[in-house]
């Protein structure tokens, strides 16, 4: 599985972190991916931040 952001279009709003903090970290200076291939027992989390996010800048691929 794999996580990828567009930064361009994230806004820094949090959703994303705080559906799965394993993943995303908001900080002052925008978004961090923490992990690019996280492990599959963060699938579900991962797909609710996926459709979570208003700017629809996450994707996640299996």
């Amino acid at each position: 599985m794999k996580v990828q952001v567009d930064l361009d279009t994230c806004d820094g709003n949090g959703v994303c972190m705080s559906i799965c903090r394993e993943v995303f970290d908001v900080r002052e200076d925008g978004l961090h991916l923490l992990q690019q291939q996280p492990d599959q027992d963060l699938h579900h989390k991962l797909i609710g931040a996926e459709v979570s996010c208003p700017t629809r800048a996450i994707t996640v691929k299996d």
